[in-house]
C-alpha cells in the first residue's frame, strides 16, 4: 500500500491526518447524521442514473408525437383526396388544413424555439389578428423584429416554414450597421393564417 501512495505523490502523514479529520467528522455525525448522509448519496446518485436520462427520453418522445400526429393529419387528407370528393368535401379539407384559431399562442411558442436554436434573437413583437368579412380563414399578423447572423436568420426563417405549414412571410426589411458588421437587423411580417 505504500508503493501506491507514493506513486500518487501523497506524503503518508498528509494521507494519515485526513484519514483521522475523515474519521472525527464521521463520528461527530452520529448515527442519524449518517443515515441521512447516506440517503442524500442515494438520492443523488439515483437522480443523476435514472432521472435525468428519463428527462432527455421524455423530450424525444414529445417530439416524435408531435411529428406522429401531424403526419396523421396529412396521411387522413390525403386519403380523402385519394377518393371522389364533392367541392364540400374538398373545401372542408382545405380548411381542415390550417389549424384552429385557438392555436396561435402554440405557433407563436414553435416560432420561439426555433429562433432560440438558430440562435437568432426575437425583440419586441407585435401580433394582430384580422378577421375577413365572409371568410372562414382568420390572419394573424406578426412583425418580429430579430438579430443574428445572415446564415442564423436563413435558417430560422427556413425551419420556420417548414414547422408551420400555414405561415406566409410576407415582407421582409434587411438594415446593417456598417459594412463590416456581420450582424444583421432583419424586421419580419409574417402571417399565420388560422380556421375559424
Amino acid at each position: 500500500m505504500d508503493r501506491s501512495l507514493l506513486k500518487i505523490g501523497l506524503p503518508l502523514t498528509e494521507l494519515n491526518q485526513m484519514l483521522l479529520q475523515l474519521r472525527w467528522q464521521a463520528a461527530r455525525l452520529g448515527t442519524i447524521g449518517k443515515t441521512g448522509l447516506g440517503l442524500f448519496v442515494v438520492a443523488a446518485i439515483f437522480f443523476v442514473a435514472a432521472v435525468l436520462p428519463q428527462e432527455t427520453t421524455l423530450q424525444t418522445l414529445k417530439k416524435q408525437a408531435e411529428k406522429l400526429q401531424a403526419q396523421s393529419q396529412q396521411n387522413q387528407n390525403k386519403a380523402a383526396i385519394g377518393k371522389e370528393i364533392s367541392g364540400d368535401q374538398a373545401l372542408q379539407i382545405f380548411y381542415d388544413f390550417f389549424p384552429r384559431i385557438d392555436s396561435s399562442p402554440f405557433w407563436i411558442r414553435e416560432l420561439s424555439d426555433i429562433a432560440k436554436k438558430r440562435g437568432v434573437e426575437i425583440n419586441s413583437s407585435e401580433y394582430r389578428l384580422v378577421l375577413e368579412k365572409d371568410s372562414r380563414l382568420a390572419r394573424y399578423e406578426m412583425i418580429l423584429p430579430v438579430k443574428g447572423q445572415y446564415a442564423q436568420i436563413r435558417a430560422f426563417m427556413a425551419d420556420a416554414l417548414q414547422a408551420v405549414p400555414a405561415m406566409a412571410i410576407a415582407g421582409i426589411a434587411i438594415r446593417r450597421e456598417n459594412v463590416a458588421s456581420t450582424q444583421l437587423e432583419v424586421r419580419l411580417e409574417i402571417n399565420l393564417y388560422l380556421n375559424q
